[in-house]
This record gives structure tokens, sequence and C-alpha cells, in this order.
């Protein structure tokens, strides 16, 4: 009941960016390159905004677990005040730099106009993303996945026929290109952030009393930022390792930054499965650990990983063995088309990796044990994922591929040493309640 909503909303998510690629992919490989540079960008800053609705999440389903409706509400509405300053500030640095951040990741000149144009338009409006994410964690956190779910489903069929409007000018609109598809992804998020507005009030929290916040429960913010610093320490060590690699593969050609986009949008859509199911067993882990049952919480959490691992590599192998296929319908570019088959195949063995730490990071944050998880992330991600790969890519000449390796292998490592961790039990005494 939790997992499928949260699976399609977070497979509609992804659709947003994935869409504007897919038909972008009919205008130019350029466009397509441009934009997977300005999204790897902007999977950072929305890294940023989940900083305090990530903390909100995981507090707000503890306190449901034990009853504790005015920190509930307390919490809710501090994640949704620092978030918004928060978020304002990013989108006007966006706005104001985005020149240069594109400059310092390597972006071809070739592709800066594209480049430019899609991270302006949807970078200064980020901060409605910042505001949807935290109504739809606390929605969440109450079980109350279904409207997010709806929430994304009406935005995407709006960002769709947006697209196909502005991208290549129908129904009497102008033909836009990159343009368009920003003006079409911006104007769906503002969409949602508003729908998800109105419902919260309506259905989950209908009101924030102001002596609720008099004085400031500076305890929640605490609380918030104990779990929220080092959850988007260890998120954007991750995300940042990914830009670094990014300007890496920017190196090698167009062709390879290309394929690594191509390949990204489709693989995101396997390791989904793993996500929603470990958010939605997460709900029900918080719910225990605010009871106090961690017993229950460690059953149920290895009983959701072991369905994840099956699903995941069950689709990975799916895409592996259909990938030809599937980049042949976006280019005909016979470059990208091998690198691509290539990278979904090594795939199949870095999402048994990844499922292990998509799982053991989540649920050990859920539990209240968010420290240990950016350590591990930080040692791995910039030895490994980051310096392996590059050695293996660049001086040794593999390439794209051999990148895919390195990453390959970080992933597995943490793994191992995060599943440990969760196996250890020393994350049961680290609850708010």
């Amino acid at each position: 009941m939790l997992t499928v909503p949260v699976f399609i909303e977070m497979a509609l998510v992804m659709m947003l960016g994935a869409v504007d690629t897919v038909m972008l992919s009919r205008y130019s490989d350029n466009s397509v390159a441009a934009v997977g540079l300005d999204n790897q960008l902007m999977s950072l800053v929305f890294l940023v905004y989940q900083f305090f609705s990530m903390g909100a999440s995981i507090l707000c389903s503890q306190y449901i677990g034990a009853g504790l409706h005015k920190r509930l509400v307390q919490v809710v509405g501090m994640a949704l005040v620092v978030n918004l300053m928060l978020s304002m500030t990013v989108s006007a640095l966006l706005f104001l730099y985005a020149e240069e951040l594109l400059q310092l990741m390597g972006l071809r000149p070739e592709l800066m106009g594209d480049g430019l144009v899609y991270l302006r338009l949807t970078g200064a409006l980020s901060f409605f993303q910042a505001l949807s994410l935290t109504f739809s964690a606390s929605l969440r956190s109450a079980d109350k996945v279904i409207y997010p779910m709806v929430v994304t489903g009406i935005v995407n069929v709006l960002n769709i026929l947006g697209n196909y409007a502005l991208i290549f000018g129908h129904w009497g609109c102008p033909q836009l290109g990159v343009e368009g598809a920003a003006i079409a992804t911006a104007v769906s998020r503002i969409i949602a952030s508003l729908l998800l507005a109105a419902i919260h009030f309506k259905v989950h929290i209908p009101r924030f009393p102001l002596h609720y916040f008099r004085p400031i429960p500076w305890q929640e913010l605490r609380n918030l930022l104990l779990i929220g610093v080092p959850a988007m320490s260890e998120n954007i060590s991750y995300c940042l390792s990914q830009v670094v690699i990014t300007f890496f593969i920017n190196q090698i050609s167009n062709e390879a930054l290309a394929a690594r986009t191509y390949c990204h949008n489709m693989i995101m859509f396997v390791y989904l499965f793993c996500l929603s199911i470990t958010q939605g067993g997460d709900i029900l882990v918080g719910h225990l650990v605010g009871q106090r049952r961690h017993q229950a919480a460690y059953v149920l959490g290895n009983y959701f990983f072991r369905w994840s691992m099956i699903i995941t590599l069950t689709g990975s192998a799916i895409l592996a063995i259909s990938g030809k296929s599937l980049l042949s319908a976006f280019t005909d570019n016979q470059d990208i088309i091998t690198m691509g088959v290539w990278v979904l195949i090594i795939d199949w063995f870095l999402e048994i990796g990844r499922t292990s730490n998509i799982f053991a990071v989540s649920t050990l944050r859920t539990t209240g044990d968010a420290i240990y998880p950016v350590v591990v992330a930080i040692i791995f991600n910039w030895t490994i994922a980051v310096g392996v790969s590059y050695i293996i890519g660049i001086p040794l000449g593999y390439g794209l591929v051999g990148m895919w390796v390195g990453f390959a292998l970080d992933e597995n490592v943490r793994g191992i040493i995060l599943m440990r961790r969760w196996r250890s039990g020393k994350w049961r005494d680290k609850g708010f309640v």
C-alpha cells in the first residue's frame, strides 16, 4: 500500500527530467548533452533542498509512531520556513552565476548556449521544488502517499504537453527547443508545489498555530540538523563526485557525455524499484522505532531489502539484454550505442552494491543513525568513484566503459560496509523518542 504509490510518484518525478531528454533527442544530440550536464547540477541542488525535508520525514514518522502531534507540527513548520529561505538563496545564485557554474563543470563552448538557457530558467524557479519536497515528505510520513503520486502524475502530463508545444512549435506556439523544455519543466514544478500545499493543509496539518512556535522550538531545529546535516553531506558528497566524474566524461567526447545521459535516464528506472520499496518500508520502520520496537524494525528491514535486491537485479538484467534496441530508439550514432550497451551490462554488477547502499543508508538514517553512512560515503566516493574511475577511464584509456567499472567497485565496497553496520544493531539507541 505504501510502496506502489511511492514507486509511481518517484517514477513520475524522474520522468520530468527524462521526458526532456527523450523529446530533445528528436531535436539534437548536443541539446541532450547540454541538458544532461544541467540536470547533473540540478540533482545536486535538489539534494540540498532535501536537507530539511529528509530530516522532517524521519522525525515525523517517529513522532507519529509515538503519538507526539505537537512535535509533528513544529518540525514540519520549521522545515518549511528554513527550506524556503535556503532555496530562494540558492535559486538566486543559480540565475546570477549560471554561466560560471557551467564553465566550472567544463561544458564545451558549442553546448554553452543551450546549457545556459536551461539552467537559468529551471534554476531560478527551483525553490518551488524545495517546497514540494517538504510537503511530500510530510504527507508520506503520515502514510498519505497517494496524494504526492496523483500530483506528480498531473504535473507530468502538463510537462509532456508543454514540451511538445514549446520544443517543436506545435499548436501555434513558437519553436523554442531547449528553452521550451526549460519553460515547461519550470512551470510544471510550480504547479506541483501549489497543489501539494493545498492538499497538505486539507488532509494532514490544517494549520500551524503560532503558540507552537513561541518560543522557537530549537530542539526540533536541532533534531532536523542532526539528521539533515549528515544526510545532506552524504548526498552532496555523492552528487559532487558525480559532477566531477561528468567533468571527466565531458573531456572524453560529446558522444560519451550523450551516452552517459541516455544510460543514466534508463538506469534510474531500474534502481527506482529499490528506492520506492526502501522509502515505503522506512515509513513503517520509523513508526516502529518511535514505538521502540527495534527487533520488529530489524526484521521488516531485512524483508524489504531482500525484495529490493530481487526486483532491482531482474530489472537491470532486462535492461542490459534490451540495451541496444532501447538506445537505437534515441539515437542512430553507433559510437553512443556501443558505449551505452557495455555500460548497461556492467551496471548489473553495480546495482548489487547500489541496492545495498540505498537500503542501508536510508534505513540507518530513519533509525537516527545518520553519521556513520556519511563518513563511509565521503571516503569511498572520492577514492574509488572519482579516483579509480578516472585512472581506468582516462589515463588507461578505457573511456566511459572503464569509468563505469570504477563506479561499480565503489558501490559494492560501500554496500558491504554499510550492511555490516545495519546487521550490527548499533542503530538501536539512536532514535529521537
